[in-house]
């Protein structure tokens, strides 16, 4: 009886390099189709396609009028102090955070608190004004921003986190020619600060 199948190894290896030969063809033009569809896309095309049946606004807030090119939310705080002509030198000063740290949490850790910024309570800014006096100084504190302006220096400073404005205490000592911010601090609202 004859047998109509392969007969022989070297004819199965034959039979496998022709199958597998076409099947990198396949995939070959598979790959080239996905890249082809690939290059017409773009970073609009990532994510839910948008609604067609009402005017979808594309950014966080509405503009009041259409030739603003930027609302009053997305302006920095402080940036109305910068003033570029100004030719006051701005004064050394060093940024320090603290911690009011127990024998509970030195010894034991007992509240969690870490070395981090994140557990600390207020920002001390020491700021070094050489031939100015106390009644010379002018100090306005944001949330976000110091501002300190005396007739020989000017500060516009960016503060690292966010403030509790109405907080805090300055001290000046005429001795050293230093002026000493002590600010509070906001908890971040996360998990161990639930207030």
């Amino acid at each position: 009886m004859e047998c109509l199948g392969v007969s022989s190894g070297l004819d199965l290896q034959a039979l496998s390099a022709l199958l597998s030969t076409q099947q990198e063809d396949e995939e070959e033009e598979d790959l080239k189709q996905n890249a082809t569809a690939c290059l017409h896309l773009g970073p609009g095309h990532i994510g839910p396609p948008p609604k067609k049946d009402k005017e979808v606004s594309t950014t966080a807030y509405t503009k009041t009028n259409s030739k603003d090119i930027w609302s009053e939310e997305e302006v920095v705080e402080g940036s109305q102090y910068d003033n570029l002509t100004d030719p006051r030198p701005q004064p050394e000063y060093e940024i320090m955070l603290k911690q009011n740290v127990g024998t509970q949490d030195l010894f034991l850790g007992l509240s969690g608190k870490d070395p981090s910024s994140m557990c600390c309570e207020a920002m001390l800014v020491k700021i070094k004004l050489p031939d100015t006096e106390a009644t010379d100084v002018f100090l306005d504190i944001k949330e976000k921003f110091l501002d300190l302006r005396t007739p020989k220096y000017k500060l516009g400073l960016h503060l690292p986190h966010p403030i509790q404005s109405q907080e805090g205490r300055a001290q000046f000592f005429s001795d050293r020619k230093e002026l000493e911010v002590t600010l509070l601090m906001k908890p971040p609202m996360d998990f161990v600060n639930m207030q």
